[in-house]
Order: structure tokens, then sequence, then C-alpha cells
């Protein structure tokens, strides 16, 4: 069977509708453009880098809201220290593989250069999970040309997904995993918002991967599809970007990223030791321009904030499951497969637990 989105095999998870494209760039004026690293020689790599811009070009100049959440530490996303202080985010996202960070963070520092943004210092947000069972991450293959091109390849509209940009060596669930997005649109003082999720997916073990409550992970087991380990890791990383156009402040931010926590759950991640799950929002509702002594915001009242919670922790759970429905089986270092999520196997179990 060849590889679809979630829904395109007939499963909706949660209550709530997606947005016209289910990704994280049904917020207007959100782009994501990815760099995919694939090669054998003279080493092998299985990586890449994946930009999200928040807004267009002005955000330099004119920062949104921002707040994130660690949910376990055993990872890294630099520039959160800033964000806690001033509650702002003034350039793009990205995220690759943990041996890249540096790399990737003086490179957006070098793109804001060359490009004359208006800021005389950068604190770029960099996130990572380690690829390093499949690609040579010790070779460090991520290079600022690859940066460049997935800041300068962004764009509005469909998503890439699976084993693409960042995503492109990571695993998720002992199955190939990597980048997933999807949307979902909620109703509240009045109006209707939207919330997207995009998620580079590299942990957990396989008996806890659920899909709308189904044990999957246990109906799929290693005796039918072989491990990318001999003994399951509940540990390796998860990040979640999430987009919103409802009008938040910095601390209603870092409240929705927390609940990118609940949508992680219900697709069977418990936050190992070993795991770093960080989560980063931000709303395009406010523009704060960085020159400006004074500005007028717009903040949702925090009684109707519910209804994005839930989006957020849907939008969250089926971004993680599209990575693994989108992601293809990959063989990388050593020989060593990942291998892809079986659509027909996952319809099979739907199908005899009444979810088709």
């Amino acid at each position: 069977m060849s590889r679809a989105r979630l829904r395109d095999l007939g499963i909706a998870v949660g209550a709530l509708p997606p947005g016209p494209l289910n990704a994280i760039t049904d917020v207007a004026g959100v782009r994501v453009g990815h760099a995919t690293v694939v090669h054998d020689e003279p080493f092998v790599a299985r990586t890449g880098v994946t930009a999200i811009w928040p807004a267009g070009p002005d955000i330099w100049s004119d920062a949104v809201f921002a707040g994130f959440h660690s949910f376990n530490g055993n990872g890294e996303m630099t520039g959160t220290i800033w964000i806690a202080e001033q509650g702002l985010l003034a350039m793009p996202v990205c995220i690759t593989n943990t041996h890249s960070v540096g790399v990737v963070r003086d490179a957006v520092v070098d793109y804001a250069v060359r490009h004359r943004a208006a800021q005389p210092w950068h604190l770029p947000v960099v996130a990572e999970t380690f690829d390093g069972w499949l690609s040579e991450a010790e070779r460090f293959p991520v290079t600022a040309a690859h940066v460049f091109a997935a800041l300068g390849g962004a764009a509005p509209g469909p998503v890439a997904e699976g084993c693409v940009g960042g995503g492109t060596g990571m695993v998720c669930h002992e199955f190939k995993g990597g980048i997933g997005t999807a949307s979902r649109l909620a109703e509240t003082a009045g109006a209707r918002y939207t919330v997207g999720a995009l998620v580079q997916a590299n942990y957990g073990a396989r008996e806890l991967l659920r899909v709308d409550g189904v044990p999957v992970g246990r109906a799929i087991g290693r005796d039918v599809v072989p491990s990318h380990r001999d003994l399951p890791d509940l540990g390796s990383s998860i990040i979640v970007i999430l987009a919103t156009d409802a009008p938040l402040l910095p601390i209603q931010c870092q409240r929705l990223a927390r609940r990118a926590t609940t949508g992680l759950a219900w697709a069977g991640g418990i936050g190992a030791n070993g795991s770093g799950d960080i989560f980063l929002a931000f709303s395009t509702a406010n523009r704060v321009k960085l020159s400006a002594t004074m500005t007028d915001v717009r903040m949702l009242a925090a009684d109707q904030m519910t209804p994005l919670f839930q989006a957020a922790a849907e939008a969250t759970e089926e971004a993680i499951l599209n990575a693994l429905c989108a992601a293809e089986t990959t063989t990388g270092r050593q020989g060593r497969v990942a291998h892809a999520l079986p659509l027909d196997k996952l319809t099979d179990a739907m199908r005899r637990h009444g979810r088709l």
C-alpha cells in the first residue's frame, strides 16, 4: 500500500474539524521549508533541516508572542531563555538533528545578517532530535547551505511529511518516523480560530502506540514488523511547534504549548527519561514592532481558552500519526533498517476495533 495521510485511510481522530490543508500552514502567514540530506558517500547521511516561518519576512522587525514547555528536558531548543524573558519570537524556527544544532543556529544568524534583519543581535530558536541510529551524525552532514535552502524554500500550502528535512533519519514507536503536521478549527468567544501543529517525531516504544485509542503497536508487534532496536527504547525525543491565529499573550502561548503533552500521550508518548519532549507555541494575531515604544494588543479571555487547548492536543496527536503514515522504510548506517508503519495492518487493526 502506498503511503498516505491518516485521513486518506479513512481514519479520523479527535472531535474538532481540521483546516483546509490539515497542516500548520492553515494558520495564515506560516510557511514551512525542508532541506533533506541523503547520501551514502563519503559517509551515510539520513538527516536535514526543517524551517518554520511564523510570518513573512517582516518577522525580524514585527515579532509574535510565543511560549514554550519542556515536558521532558533531555533535549535542546535554543533561544528559549530569551522567549521566557520577553515572550517574543522574532525569527524563523528550525528543527534538525542533535549534533547539528550549533551549525543551524549559526546559519540562521548568518541568514539574518545577509538579509539585513533589523535586529542588532540574534538568539535563534533551533530544536533537535537524535538521528544517529540511521545517520552518521558524528560526521556533521548538515551545513549552512542546507539551512539557507530550508529557509529560502519555505512556502505556504501543503507540507511534505515523513522522511523529509529534520525528520529524515528519525524513528517513532519503533517504526520510521519524521515530520508530521495537522490542524484544528476551534470556536470560542464568538469567533473561529485555527491551531496548527508540526512535529518531528523520534520517540516511543512499539507497544505504547495508539491510534484513536486502539493499541495498534501491540497489534503490529515486533514479530510482525521488526523493530529498529533489539530492545525497546522509550526515549529519543519529539519537538512540537504549535501555531495559532487566536490572540494570545506569551503566558497563554505557554499554556497552549503544554497541551501538546496531551496529544503526545494519546499517541503513546510518556515523556521517558531519555526523551527530549519540547514544545513551542506562537500566536500570529498580535504583531509587536520591536522599534516601537508602545504596542496595543488583544488577548482572548482565560475562560475562553479551553477549545484551543483541545485543538492543540488533537492537532499534535494527528501530526504524530501523519508522520508515521507518511514515512517510508529507510536503510541507513551499517545496513540498519527502520521499517515503515504498514498501513494495511493499521487499517486492519482499526477495522477490528470498529474505527473504520
